[in-house]
């Protein structure tokens, strides 16, 4: 347990730890050469957290942490994570700052997002021209639905997910009518349409693995269920489906009443396949092509693009290789082309 051992001097050389990885990141994305035999990764990262913590901190936790520093270096995980806390301060802020805005660039229109902390971000925004939503979700936990009711109104509701792991992205469940997010170890199903003080859904949990990225597949075959993909940190890409009959039947139980119910992961039929050798960095169905489109910084298999049947019979899948991976893609469907970026 942490007071069994000397904490002052394991936190500093837990600190120590960390500002070499950042170094050594820095040095990275600058491409100086950062092999020698003091190279941190996550092995050595894991066994020295847990020479110096032993039991009191946890292998998801010690996991998270380490994607954090190693994804965003400059913006480094306050150290009380590793142990699975959530240093969490007001929801609301005074005035705003530039990473609490959400920026429509089509309508010309700057829209102050009250609701999300500072040293916050947006990871996700998905538009619904349908419903005329545009949904937003920021790292630390704010799902925020704008709801656009007249030209130059917008109305919006939001969901505070108090929990010590990061949202990774959001999409809209057009059958159900749910946001779907994903954070490092659950799958949030938010109804939007509860009141704000009553917020209404679901949390899939526990996922084995960090899920990183969510695309809906949209087909409109069955306005009872819908069908998400999902890409982890392993390089895997899930297929989930949800039907409205699973928000009844695959409860867990506690034995508490909660806002949001746990469904259990278990009771899912969740077909999986690992497409890529690093984590998969974006996921996204593509309606017109019937295909589904995922990348990774993994220089040999870079970018698929294929059917989501691929992700159950296991055959071959169409995949590209580009040098120091993939990180980002797009379609456009005039041209007919898939435009990547690495």
């Amino acid at each position: 347990a942490v007071e069994s051992i000397d904490f002052k001097n394991a936190l500093e050389q837990f600190h120590n730890l960390v500002e070499k990885m950042i170094i050594q990141k820095t040095k990275e994305h600058s491409d100086l050469d950062t092999k020698d035999d003091d190279e941190i990764d996550f092995v050595k990262f894991y066994r020295t957290t847990r020479k110096l913590f032993g039991p009191a901190v946890k292998d998801q936790n010690v996991q998270a942490f380490f994607r954090k520093v190693m994804s965003n270096p400059e913006e480094r995980p306050e150290w009380p994570e590793i142990f699975g806390c959530f240093t969490g301060g007001s929801v609301g802020m005074s005035s705003p700052s530039k990473e609490s805005m959400v920026l429509l660039v089509s309508e010309k229109q700057q829209i102050t997002h009250s609701v999300v902390k500072r040293k916050d971000v947006i990871k996700g925004i998905v538009k619904v021209p349908v419903l005329h939503l545009t949904i937003t979700a920021s790292q630390k936990g704010v799902l925020t639905v704008f709801n656009k009711k007249r030209k130059s109104f917008f109305s919006y509701s939001f969901y505070f997910h108090q929990a010590p792991t990061w949202i990774n992205g959001c999409d809209f469940l057009p059958n159900l009518k749910y946001v779907v997010a994903v954070t490092e170890s659950t799958v949030i199903l938010w109804d939007y349409k509860s009141k704000e003080t009553q917020s209404d859904g679901f949390v899939i949990k526990p996922m084995k693995n960090c899920m990183l990225c969510v695309s809906t597949v949209t087909m409109a075959d069955d306005l009872a269920k819908d069908t998400i993909l999902m890409g982890d940190d392993r390089g895997y890409v899930y297929l989930l489906t949800i039907t409205s009959d699973d928000f009844i039947m695959k409860q867990s139980k506690t034995g508490k009443e909660l806002q949001f119910k746990a469904l259990d992961s278990e009771s899912f039929d969740i077909p999986k396949r690992k497409l890529h050798d690093d984590w998969v960095g974006k996921i996204r169905y593509f309606s017109a092509l019937k295909l589904f489109g995922s990348c990774s910084t993994d220089s040999i298999n870079s970018f698929i693009l294929d059917d989501i049947k691929r992700l159950e019979d296991h055959l071959p899948v169409k995949e590209f290789s580009v040098p120091k991976g993939v990180n980002a893609f797009t379609y456009c469907g005039k041209a007919n082309i898939i435009v990547t970026g690495g």
